[in-house]
């Protein structure tokens, strides 16, 4: 049902999740320059960047609207922690670009002051004209600026949530008609209009069903007629009447409702990154690019971490138990279930047990492999005891070094057997370590292929990644090489499986094995330069790869690609 009623903006809160090092990151610094930087981007926004604004009614006028939203924004950040002093290390991102292992010892969130039209008097009308259909366009390109930052190796030792929206919390103390009371009734009666409120990101179509606008406006959280208080995933919208906002916002609404929904927002960040990291450590396991040892020193430290969130999630736990303010209990209570945490370590907890179990059978098999290794060198050394091989070196050492030495000759000939015979045993201790050498290489490196195809006309074949590490992002085609297969095997079976291309090899690009380049493990790959056999097909997409497209060389040089695939690319005399 539509209808005339108008909410009107008041401000907005932002907030995005992050880890950091705290011993190389000063946050007070790091803020001041997101701040800076996002203040200067947005106020360089032109018109045409809201092409998504298009599919709308009055678009220019919408876009005009925004650029001078943008040009009279009042911004402010500052970083809040949560919690520090575990030892984490994303899979996706574990080492420096000078190879030093990317630690993260904090986790907490960046917090945004926003307001539109803040304190200008004669522009309050402007303020009163702002749609939800406006608010959700800056965040969005502020997340793709704030992500850019992210990417620079000033920057390496920030981790931010630039995957998900930035969380927006848009606040109003101002509605028409005047007097409404908030009474189930009247939500369900003003739905349509509200729940363009309630969940910001959404868009503001009008052919939207009643349904989704029935469960839009589900879980109101404020126990008062003259409030509205929506949590959401991605955003939060709260009205108060003047009066109310001005006495409460500040001193109980900030701390008791955006705070904590920021702060679990940042606690399902945390367990959704150690869920990427143990999917990462499965591959690793899996193909055995890394020890053992290693491997279980790198699951410990993601058990720690996921310990303290826990027990963050208990003090939450005990909040609701003793706090006596219905409200507060309620918003908690609501916020758990939003974010769903106890799935998420439940499913954690299982993963955990999983790899665990996987562990201990590799361990089993390394312990068969050492006593096979055991059992064969004391195979030898009975078979040298039943030729009586032992007792023939003990007597030539007696007889080389007893002070009777009998004839010269015969000291000689003592000393060339025994030379022979300890000689043979080193040998043969020396091909076992070999073996054990060439055995731990195996388990701990892996062996991979990298394609450069041109296709003649100034292009190159790129795929976007299915799968982390390095998921969406474009790289070579290749894979792995499977067991008694060449790399020339391995790169044209690749590529037809990977991209359905069938290529000629046109000559070998060099071996990339740089620690941290893939932060799977250890692995070592050969790159080979070649070209398209006859017209070029349709190129499909399979395996690791969810598209596979011809990029222009020139596009190339301003994209961010996987593993060390720029410099392959460089190398093969592609890039400059």
């Amino acid at each position: 049902m539509k209808s005339d009623i108008k909410f009107f903006y008041n401000q907005e809160f932002w907030y995005i999740s992050a880890f950091l090092n705290s011993k190389e990151v000063n946050e007070k610094n790091i803020a001041k320059e997101i701040e800076i930087l996002l203040k200067e981007r947005l106020k360089n926004l032109k018109e045409d960047e809201f092409p998504y604004l298009d599919n709308f009614p009055d678009a220019q006028e919408k876009k005009r609207k925004l650029v001078d939203m943008v040009n009279n924004v009042f911004l402010e950040c500052s970083w809040v922690p949560c919690f520090k002093g575990f030892s984490y290390i994303a899979e996706k991102k574990d080492f420096t670009h000078d190879n030093k292992p990317l630690i993260l010892d904090s986790l907490g969130y960046f917090k945004f002051n926003i307001e539109y039209y803040k304190n200008d008097i004669t522009n309050q009308n402007e303020k009163e004209t702002i749609e939800p259909i406006l608010i959700q366009q800056i965040p969005i390109k502020a997340r793709d600026i704030i992500k850019e930052f992210c990417g620079k190796i000033e920057n390496e030792y920030l981790l931010m949530d630039c995957e998900s929206y930035i969380y927006d919390f848009v606040t109003s103390n101002k509605v028409k008609p005047t007097e409404i009371p908030w009474t189930t009734e009247n939500i369900k009666k003003y739905k349509q209009i509200l729940g363009y409120w309630i969940e910001i990101y959404s868009g503001s179509w009008e052919d939207y069903s009643e349904e989704l606008f029935d469960k839009r406006i589900e879980n109101n959280l404020s126990n008062r007629v003259s409030e509205l208080h929506y949590l959401r995933r991605n955003s939060g919208f709260i009205y108060m009447v003047e009066d109310n906002y001005r006495k409460h916002f500040d001193f109980y609404m900030i701390e008791n409702v955006l705070e904590p929904t920021a702060k679990v927002r940042a606690m399902q960040y945390a367990l959704m990154s150690i869920n990427e990291s143990l999917d990462i450590l499965f591959m690793k396991r899996y193909s055995m690019f890394m020890s053992l040892e290693r491997l279980e020193e790198k699951i410990d430290q993601l058990r720690f971490l996921k310990g303290t969130i826990q027990t963050n999630l208990s003090l939450i736990y005990n909040e609701m138990d003793w706090n006596r303010r219905q409200h507060h209990t309620k918003v908690l209570t609501h916020l758990l279930n939003e974010f769903k945490l106890e799935e998420i370590v439940e499913r954690l907890e299982k993963k955990f047990d999983l790899l665990h179990d996987s562990l201990e059978k590799l361990y089993s098999t390394k312990r068969e492999q050492q006593d096979k290794v055991r059992e064969r060198l004391l195979t030898f050394l009975s078979f040298l005891f039943g030729l009586g091989i032992i007792a023939d070196i003990t007597t030539l050492t007696m007889n080389a070094f007893a002070l009777e030495l009998g004839h010269p000759l015969t000291f000689f000939l003592n000393i060339i057997m025994l030379g022979i015979i300890i000689s043979g045993f080193i040998v043969y201790l020396l091909y076992y370590r070999a073996n054990s050498e060439k055995l731990k290489e195996l388990l701990e490196k892996g062996y991979a292929v990298d394609a450069v195809i041109e296709d003649g006309k100034g292009n190159v074949v790129l795929i976007r990644r299915k799968y982390p590490p390095f998921q969406g992002m474009y790289a070579l085609p290749g894979g792995f090489i499977e067991k008694n297969e060449t790399p020339r095997q391995a790169l044209l079976r690749e590529v037809k499986e990977e991209i359905n291309l069938h290529v000629k090899i046109k000559k070998r690009i060099g071996k990339y094995d740089k620690e941290g380049r893939d932060p799977r493990g250890n692995i070592v790959s050969t790159a080979f330069k070649c070209s398209i056999i006859g017209d070029l097909p349709e190129l499909k997409s399979g395996d690791d790869a969810s598209a596979a497209d011809l990029v222009p060389i020139k596009k190339i040089i301003d994209l961010d690609l996987a593993f060390d695939h720029k410099d392959i690319l460089k190398d093969a005399g592609i890039l400059i």
